[in-house]
Order: structure tokens, then C-alpha cells, then sequence
């Protein structure tokens, strides 16, 4: 294994910084301090932890400018929506601190309690398309449990990552939150290690690995394992927002988001004017670099995830799918604003996750097949509907998904995928109890 894991530009490949990695044997050093910070972790009251927490919190406020800026150069998203992300983690985290602890209190009925106690040691395997709120999301719940916290972020955000579990362990006690470098081989090391839980956001793959290296012990996990959203518009939808939707979804983060829409349907009636508008406000996204003003998309994340796009959409229009907008053979590190029609079951653009700034589109007449279709997929984290509210609603109760929306974008509290998109759930109330044991005491 390496000893120094380098983190690149994706804009011009340029490193940008280096960590050092996290060998077998310092895996096993970082358990064994997060085992004994874990007691007295979990003897501070609850909320004496949350106390702690919302200070760490407060103390990032002065990194956030260097926060969003490592999320920029690492992993290539523009300025404002790394401002965004950093914002949000440093502004939100003092509230989800709170919000966490208000969700394990002790709950009393009529002659028993129902107590949230510490698992033990989480590891938390983050990802690198929202690298420091997806990480964020996980840490802070599991810490408020009364957990300690070993950190594992993507190999491609090492320094984002490395920055936040500093600054914030400044405020916390020695042990409570750690960081583990490294690629898959770090990941393994950490799973299957003396740990409790796996907190992981990442692909189906690495999930189905996580899967069963917990398996021995039978260790607790929660897992968001990516999508293949579809996106049904009815011949009754609003088209200008149903475009809108399209087009920004599709595109957001240069479409390297769980739940990017990723194959839409479109009724035959409307999906002329429906395609013409699409093209005609995919033209208007400009692409670039991460610095420059008013950028909508910006590289991908490595030559590897471009070249998966590229294949994607050699392998649509070889079987047949139209390219209405874009590029055939883009070059590395950007894909262009690319909008696709004809797309059918059997291409790795409709049966695939391609996280790529892609329209796809294809064409239905009867609702009860297209509801087939949609839900034909291993994936079941988000869908939506648009059209008029009561058809919408109905089409909407007959998808497989964790999230469904109608006439907007899928999400919410808790955060939970359906069938391989997801295993456990996190954010909200419900959410947050997953990451502590339910213990009935009756008195």
C-alpha cells in the first residue's frame, strides 16, 4: 500500500496536496483510541454532547472559505455551489447537533422508558460528489449517540475531509473523531476491524463488499447505494417546469448526484415540444472551471468516471438513441451540456447509473407500462412525477422508490432509498436512532 495518497485537480491533474495513508496497523491504533475514548464519550450526558458538538461547530466557521475551496479544487464543483455545500455544513452542523439530540432523549411511557444508547465505534465511508456534507450528514448523528467516529472519506477529497475532522476535534475530546486515509483497501481494513457500525454512501458495488465483510459479526449498517431515478411527465404536466426540473436535475453537480434524474419519460403527445425545450435550455448551461464566473458545470471527477460517461453514450447512440445536444467524443475533464432521445431498455444509459451531465430521454403511450418500466431497475432511491396533482399522485403510489416527488424533486427526512439503493436510512428523528441501540427498560 502506498504511504502518501495525493489528491488531484480534476480541472489539470495537478496534485493539490497529499495525506498520509492509513495502513492495517494504524487502523487497528485508531480503533483502539476510539474504543476508550468511547466510555467516556458516552458518559457525557446528552446534552453535555451536544454542547460539545455545537462549539466544534463554531470553530469551523472560520474555515469555511478554505472548506469550499478544497471542495472546488478536489473534486471540480464551481465556487458557488462549494460555498453552498461548505455553507451548509458549517452553519447547519451546530442545528443537526441539536436536532440529533433531541431525537435521543430518553422517551418515558406509563411504567417502561425507551433509551437510546451508543453503539460503540462508527465508521463513517463518505463519497466525494457532496464530500464534506455527506460526511457531515453521518458524523454528527453517530457522535451525539454517544458513538466515537473513525472517518474514511473518498480517495478522491482526502483534503476536505482532512480539514474538517481537524478543526473540529479541537473542541472535542481526544479520540472521539478520527480519520482514516486511503483507497478501497483502507475501507476493508476499517470494516472489518474491531467496529460496531458502517455508516456508508457510496456505490452498490462497494456496498454489496461492505455487506459482507460486516457479515461475520453481524455489524450494524446504513447505506445509500446510489439510484437510477426516473423522472415521468404526463401529458397533463406544466412542460416550462417539468423542463426545468428535467434539465436541472439532470445536470446539477455536472450529474454526479444520488438522485440526479436519470432517465425521463415522456409522454408521446407532449414529447416533441417537450424535447425542443429541453435542448433549447440545456444550450444555455456553461461549462467550465471551478473559479470561473457563473459556471453550471464543471470537470468531472477523474478520467475514469468521464471515460464511464463517454461509454455511456457511445453505447446509446450505437444502439440506436438520438443525440440531440452534445458531443459524441468529449474530451477530458468536461462533458457539455448533452441531451439524448431514444434511450431503451438494454442500454447502460437506461439500466446504469451514469453520474454524467446527461438528458436522457425516451418516449411512452400507455402509463401502465411506463410505470413498469420505471420501476424495472435494481435501484430505488428517487422518482418523480409531473403532471396534474391527482394523476401525478396516482401514477406516484404505483413507484418503487425511498423518495418520490411530485412536480418537484425527490428528498427529505429521513433520507432512504428502496430495494438496492438503500440499507437503513438516515436524517430526521427516525433517522438519527439509527445510529444508537433501543433499549426497553421497564421499571
Amino acid at each position: 500500500m502506498e504511504n502518501t495518497l495525493h489528491s488531484y485537480d480534476p480541472l489539470n491533474g495537478e496534485s493539490i496536496g497529499s495525506v498520509p495513508v492509513s495502513d492495517t496497523e494504524a487502523i487497528q491504533n485508531l480503533v483502539k483510541r476510539a474504543a476508550k475514548a468511547q466510555q467516556i464519550w458516552a458518559n457525557n450526558p446528552l446534552q453535555e454532547r451536544v454542547r460539545l458538538l455545537q462549539k466544534a461547530y463554531t470553530a469551523l466557521e472560520a474555515q469555511e472559505e478554505k472548506l469550499a475551496q478544497l471542495i472546488s479544487r478536489e473534486m471540480g464543483k464551481d465556487s458557488r455551489r462549494a460555498q453552498y455545500e461548505a455553507g451548509g455544513v458549517v452553519r447547519g452542523g451546530a442545528w443537526l447537533a441539536g436536532d440529533a439530540g433531541e431525537a435521543l432523549r430518553t422517551k418515558r411511557n406509563s411504567g417502561s422508558e425507551i433509551q437510546y444508547r451508543p453503539l460503540g465505534i462508527v465508521a463513517v465511508i463518505s463519497p466525494w460528489n457532496y464530500p464534506l456534507a455527506m460526511a457531515n450528514n453521518l458524523i454528527v448523528p453517530a457522535l451525539i449517540a454517544g458513538n466515537t467516529v473513525i472517518l474514511k472519506p473518498s480517495e478522491e477529497s482526502p483534503l476536505v475531509a482532512d480539514l474538517l475532522v481537524k478543526t473540529l476535534t479541537q473542541s472535542l475530546p481526544e479520540g472521539v473523531l478520527q480519520i482514516a486515509h486511503g483507497d478501497g483497501k483502507t475501507g476493508e481494513a476499517l470494516v472489518k476491524s474491531s467496529i460496531n457500525m458502517v455508516a456508508f454512501t457510496g456505490s452498490r458495488t462497494t456496498g454489496q463488499k461492505i455487506m459482507a465483510n460486516a457479515a461475520p459479526a453481524l455489524k450494524r449498517l446504513v447505506m445509500e447505494l446510489g439510484g437510477n431515478d426516473p423522472m415521468i411527465v404526463l401529458d397533463s404536466a406544466n412542460i416550462p417546469q417539468a423542463v426545468q426540473f428535467a434539465v436541472g436535475s439532470s445536470f446539477e453537480n455536472s450529474g454526479q448526484m444520488c438522485t440526479s434524474t436519470e432517465r425521463i419519460y415522456v409522454d408521446e403527445k407532449i414529447a416533441d415540444q417537450f424535447e425542443n425545450a429541453v435542448v433549447a435550455l440545456a444550450k444555455q448551461y456553461r461549462v467550465g472551471g471551478w473559479q470561473e464566473p457563473q459556471v453550471d458545470i464543471g470537470p468531472l471527477v477523474n478520467q475514469r468516471q468521464h471515460q464511464k460517461v463517454v461509454e455511456h453514450i457511445h453505447d446509446a447512440l450505437d444502439k440506436g438513441a438520438k443525440l440531440l445536444l452534445g458531443d459524441r467524443n468529449p474530451q477530458v475533464p468536461f462533458i457539455p451540456p448533452t441531451v439524448i432521445s431514444g434511450i431503451r431498455p438494454g442500454m447502460s444509459m437506461e439500466d446504469d447509473e451514469t453520474f454524467g451531465p446527461i438528458v436522457a430521454i425516451d418516449r411512452f403511450s400507455s402509463v401502465d407500462d411506463v410505470v413498469e418500466r420505471a420501476n424495472n431497475s435494481v435501484y430505488g432511491l428517487g422518482a418523480v412525477v409531473f403532471g396534474e396533482s391527482k394523476e401525478a399522485e396516482q401514477v406516484a403510489s404505483h413507484l418503487q422508490a425511498g423518495m418520490i416527488g411530485i412536480n418537484q424533486g425527490a428528498g427529505g427526512s429521513p433520507w432512504v432509498g428502496a430495494k438496492q439503493s438503500g440499507f437503513g436510512f438516515h436524517g430526521g428523528a427516525e433517522g438519527h436512532r439509527q445510529f444508537a441501540q433501543i433499549t426497553v427498560l421497564n421499571r
